[in-house]
């Protein structure tokens, strides 16, 4: 008798257990992922923002930014990108829908609400390489060589939250909205929203309901003076994503999960505690200081002798700058005569903070002998405006006085604050308020601004185009008369060299 025995047939391995779904979470959102960032409106906003973002960087702030500023100046581009995932990825979530695949994909082991996981994921994907984007712009503006100040991790945070946050709205909308129309429909309510709540006037805590925050000012301020809920705003921004990010994965089947119910609870929460804390009035600690740094600027700063006769005080970030004041104030104090080339000056950093951003006021002119204001910002016509207050402070003895000037040695103190310029003509036209080589004209200083009359023009412009070493030679040999109250223009010219102005001398 035969006994027949069959083995036991082999077992199969089969992808099974916790991990195996959410392996094919990741694989389709690498695809998804993949996809989104080759979708040609994707596409077309990178390539828009990148182009644009270096085409700024390479000459932003005449290459003297201060990073409290320039961390800002990452924000707004990068809405460009938001807009274009939350069209892309809407589209991609209405996909199956479209083609008529939902059938297909209900026997897959990933459900609705993994595949809108999957969604978000690419969309997070994109969100970081826009972060990569704005720390290559940071890091460009922080390695130039005349950057100074801080930047706050809040305000570059913005702009790849945005896109977060836009992307999981897109994703949101297509699982509440099945409607292909409901992506474009939502960016123009947000352009519009984002009128009414940027626009001018606007300077309530409602502004801070918007994705970005930003100042209609060329105000540069010391970082501890800026007042900016920057990291209660970007808080806000995180728990409105994830708020509109759980919300989807709710309405597509997760509902019945423990962990997102009480995610989205979170989420909310912490939304509430960004927008409410990002709304609070400006502290009394920053209101006091910014009257201190604006009136009595001298206790916050830190002074420095450069020789015998030049004194430079600057706020604390700032100190980097003293050696292109140096240079400049150098170059000015180099062409005059008499006790001008041994008269001390102190170089000061002046602000306007009590206003804050939004504040444009004048600095009022100094008027104590010798003190030279200089801004928060450099480069640029920043270069030419110092130079014409420090060769007014050497003419007329104070920024007040110089202020004051309509005589003659208006001519002077151009031709010293000019000549030793790279192109003194180019500069010339930069300082000036019409930017014009002819005519009277506003001259543009650090504090109030001078004023020069035809016939002082015409002096000006044809000093500027002989040699400097000559004119030099006869500023300081007529240094006296050159420097002296009332000494008309033409009188000037013809110590200088020069035949009279055809224009009237308007000064008197």
């Amino acid at each position: 008798m035969t006994t027949l025995t069959t083995g036991t047939p082999a077992a199969t391995v089969t992808a099974s257990g916790p991990r195996a779904p959410w392996a094919a979470v990741f694989v389709l959102a690498r695809f998804e992922a993949r996809r989104l960032l080759l979708r040609a409106p994707v596409l077309i906003a990178f390539s828009v923002y990148l182009g644009g973002t270096v085409w700024r960087t390479r000459t932003s702030w005449d290459g003297f930014p201060a990073l409290q500023d320039a961390d800002r100046a990452t924000q707004n581009a990068p809405l460009l990108v938001g807009l274009a995932v939350l069209l892309c990825v809407n589209q991609a979530v209405l996909r199956s829908r479209r083609y008529d695949t939902d059938r297909h994909l209900d026997v897959l082991v990933v459900p609705p609400w993994r595949r809108t996981v999957a969604h978000l994921l690419s969309v997070a994907a994109v969100a970081l390489l826009t972060g990569v984007c704005v720390a290559g712009q940071f890091t460009w503006e922080a390695l130039k060589p005349g950057a100074v100040g801080h930047g706050s991790p809040g305000e570059l945070l913005t702009g790849p939250l945005s896109v977060l946050l836009l992307g999981a709205f897109g994703v949101l909308l297509a699982r509440l909205l099945a409607f292909s129309f409901a992506a474009p429909l939502l960016i123009v309510l947000l352009l519009f929203s984002s009128l009414l709540t940027t626009g001018p006037g606007n300077e309530g805590w409602t502004r801070w309901l918007s994705l970005t925050v930003g100042e209609n000012t060329s105000t540069t301020l010391p970082s501890e003076l800026l007042g900016r809920p920057a990291a209660w705003h970007a808080l806000y921004l995180t728990g409105l994503a994830l708020s509109a990010a759980l919300l989807a994965v709710l309405v597509s089947g997760g509902a019945r999960l423990r962990t997102v119910r009480a995610g989205v609870a979170g989420a909310v929460a912490l939304t509430l505690v960004g927008a409410v804390a990002q709304a609070q009035d400006l502290s009394p600690e920053i209101t006091e200081a910014r009257t201190r740094f604006s009136v009595t600027p001298e206790k916050e700063q830190r002074c420095a002798e450069r020789g015998d006769t030049t004194t430079y005080c600057a706020f604390p970030e700032w100190g980097a700058r003293t050696d292109d004041w140096a240079e400049v104030l150098d170059g000015v104090r180099s062409l005059a005569g008499g006790t001008a080339q041994d008269r001390p000056l102190v170089v000061r950093q002046r602000v306007e903070a009590r206003y804050g951003l939004d504040g444009d006021a004048a600095i009022d002119p100094s008027t104590r002998p010798g003190e030279v204001t200089v801004g928060t910002a450099w480069g640029g016509n920043r270069v030419p405006e110092f130079a014409v207050a420090v060769a007014g402070v050497l003419v007329a003895g104070t920024e007040a006085e110089a202020g004051d000037l309509c005589d003659g040695r208006m001519v002077t103190v151009m031709w010293l604050a000019l000549a030793d310029r790279p192109d003194p003509m180019s500069d010339l036209r930069r300082v000036r308020l019409d930017d014009s080589d002819a005519g009277s004209a506003v001259v543009l200083s650090q504090t109030n601004p001078l004023s020069m009359t035809t016939a002082q023009t015409e002096v000006v412009r044809e000093l500027l185009r002989r040699p400097k070493d000559g004119t030099a030679a006869k500023v300081k040999a007529h240094w006296a008369e050159l420097t002296a109250p009332r000494v008309t223009t033409d009188r000037v010219a013809r110590l200088l060299g020069l035949d009279e102005p055809e224009a009237k001398d308007e000064c008197g």
